[in-house]
């Protein structure tokens, strides 16, 4: 439920609204647009209020059909979240590349990754130092060794750096060491998990659940900023169908019903979606086309020995490939991708160079 309050309310009405809704024990959260102030009424049995809500002099109206997702429904920030980093935001008109393989094998790899995909344009390295696979026999990352070697990779080139977190217990460490954590699809509701990187400052980057649907991937949002961390991105990775020709099936008009309900930015996953390395370009395009923020994609110095998902990465002279291409998609709608250039503003030893 939202009550809406003139723009101009005064800061006292405000407060005497706010103090209302938590004598009933419920939680409020005030925003701004620029033609109205919103109180959200967080918690349940806050439509038992609305009557006496209506009744306050400084309510316009009260909304009790809002979403259940109530901090991160569009209506409390028309304009979209940005998810700002130094030298480039995720949410306004760059389309942020995230790039590297998937699990973190061994520090010669992951510096060739992150030299290709900074190359190329990427702005965030990802790799996996802790892997949750399905196989009890499957490579499961290096641990802490292998943020260690993500946190090189980055001193070295600049990059930020997107890494999976998979327990409760294992959030400090990783936000020692990285600067975006992903909260895996099967992990999506994991609900102490989320809870516990919503008590952590860094970014999140929440992945759909391979059974989700649209509105539990935002309920499972909306733990992790009730928690404390409004700066959460979703991401679309595909989901479970009955098809089998890919890996999953990419719900791309996700995207655009996440931009209409959701001001959190949206990140879209073609390699998981895909399977295979030949449906990534065309699924990056798409999924550009249709609003995505940003893109994740898996790329590997040499995909025929990587330990895991080899069979969808892309090769150093594929991301290339692709960027440039992405590039002109991205112009098409207005909006643009990193040049090849651009990262390296951000490298330590370039600065360093310059005085």
């Amino acid at each position: 439920m939202i009550a809406v309050l003139a723009p101009d309310c005064p800061l006292q009405d405000k407060a005497e609204v706010v103090r209302l809704v938590e004598g009933y024990g419920l939680r409020v959260q005030v925003s701004e647009t620029d033609t109205a102030s919103l109180v959200a009424v967080i918690g349940e049995g806050g439509a038992g209020i609305a009557d006496r809500l209506r009744g306050h002099p400084a309510v316009l109206e009260v909304r009790t059909d809002a979403p259940p997702y109530t901090l991160v429904a569009r209506e409390q920030r028309p304009e979209g979240s940005r998810i700002h980093f130094d030298g480039f935001s995720v949410g306004g008109e760059e389309i942020v590349v995230m790039a590297g393989p998937c699990a973190v094998e061994s520090r010669d790899g992951i510096l060739a990754a992150a030299r290709a995909v900074a190359d190329g344009g990427a702005r965030i390295l990802r790799g996996g130092a802790f892997k949750p696979r399905t196989s009890p026999y499957s490579f499961q990352g290096l641990g802490e060794r292998g943020l260690e070697l993500l946190a090189e990779a980055r001193a070295e080139t600049g990059l930020k750096v997107v890494t999976e977190v998979v327990a409760p217990s294992e959030v400090e460490i990783v936000t020692r060491h990285a600067d975006v954590l992903q909260v895996g699809s099967r992990n999506m509701q994991n609900f102490r998990l989320l809870s516990a990187v919503g008590e952590q400052p860094r970014p999140v980057l929440l992945k759909r659940g391979m059974m989700a649907t649209i509105e539990e991937l935002l309920l499972a949002a909306e733990y992790v900023v009730t928690a404390g961390n409004p700066r959460v991105m979703l991401c679309e990775r595909g989901i479970r169908t009955y098809e089998t020709s890919t890996r999953n099936t990419l719900d791309i008009a996700a995207v655009p019903v996440l931009k209409e309900r959701t001001h959190l930015p949206v990140i879209v996953d073609p390699s998981h979606a895909a399977g295979r390395r030949e449906l990534v370009p065309a699924l990056s395009r798409a999924a550009i086309a249709a609003g995505a923020d940003g893109l994740i994609v898996e790329v590997h110095p040499r995909p025929a020995e990587a330990l895991s998902d080899g069979r969808q990465s892309l090769d150093p002279a594929g991301f290339l490939e692709l960027m440039n291409d992405l590039r002109r998609t991205a112009a098409s709608v207005g909006r643009h991708v990193a040049s090849a250039s651009d990262p390296a503003e951000s490298r330590p030893e370039e600065r360093a160079d310059r005085g």
